[in-house]
Formats: structure tokens, sequence, C-alpha cells
């Protein structure tokens, strides 16, 4: 029998010394994802502890890869302190966000690729998809990207229409 009872007075078995080290570790990846957000996103987290965010800011500063990990496992002690529950919900929450964001753009890249390989058979169905388009931009678009390739300039055309895709589609 153990000593050991939760508020209601139940006896429960204590977590393992192997299942504390994983708890540990886990609280420690999490404070080394944390360390490589930019400030923007880091300022989305919610850290309420203002200690915490220090530790994170001062990780960032470290070039020492010794020092670094320790300064890691450091942050990871003091993440036992507070609930990552909240903090591992807004990081998935902006993983999915990135994960989207990267989905757009590359299904803008691939109209970008289609509208250039097929000419107006694209154009109609890009315009069939959204019908704001600009049917004489995109051919005109079109045209310079092949007179460009043809003579090896940059491909300023190709950018441009991209750019065009990325209005249509309302992501900036």
């Amino acid at each position: 029998m153990n000593d050991f009872a939760d508020e209601h007075g139940e006896p429960f078995e204590p977590p393992s010394k192997s299942e504390l080290k994983r708890q540990m570790t886990a609280l420690q990846k999490l404070g080394e994802t944390l360390v490589e957000l930019s400030d923007k996103e880091l300022a989305r987290m919610p850290i309420a502890d203002d200690r915490v965010r220090e530790v994170i800011l001062e990780t960032r500063a470290i070039r020492s890869n010794s020092a670094r990990r320790r300064h890691l496992q450091y942050l990871g002690k003091l993440m036992r302190g507070i609930d990552p529950v909240p903090i591992q919900q807004a990081l998935d929450a902006l993983h999915q966000r990135r994960r989207g964001d990267a989905e757009a753009f590359h299904r803008l890249e691939q109209w970008r690729e289609r509208l250039l390989q097929e000419g107006d058979p694209a154009v109609q169905a890009l315009l069939d998809e959204f019908p704001d388009g600009d049917r004489q931009l995109l051919r005109q678009l079109i045209r310079q990207h092949r007179k460009e390739s043809g003579t090896g300039k940059p491909p300023a055309a190709s950018r441009k229409l991209f750019r065009y895709l990325r209005e249509l589609a309302g992501e900036h």
C-alpha cells in the first residue's frame, strides 16, 4: 500500500522516475520551441510567468552550446511551475496557421506555373475560380514572361504574376 492520496483521499500511484523524466524532457523541448519563435510569435504566447519569458530571451543570446544546453535545462525547470497546456495549444494553433499559409502559397505557385505553361485555357480556368480577375493583365504578364525567358532576363513578369495572384486570392 502506498502513502499517496488525491484531494478526495483516494489512493494513487505516483509517477515513476522514468515518467517524471519524460515530463521534464517534454517541458524542456517546449521551452526550446519557445526560444526558436520570433519576437512577434513569442508575444502571442500565453506565458504568465515573467521570469520564464526573461529566460527565453536570455537563452536566445547564448552562443556557447554547453551554456545554451544548461540554460535550456533551467528553462525546463522553470516551466515545471507553470501550466504548459495553454502554451502548447497556442503553439499548435501557430503551426496550423503556418501549414495553411504554406498550402496557400503552393496553390498560388501551381496557378502561376499552370498559367505560364498553358496560357489562355489556364487564364479561363483561373477566371472561373476568381471572377474578379483581369484577363487582359494576366495575358499581358504571360506574354512578358515568355519574352523575358526567351532573352534570358530575370523573371520580373513571373514575380508580378505571383503578386497579382496573391492579391486576387486575398492573401497579402
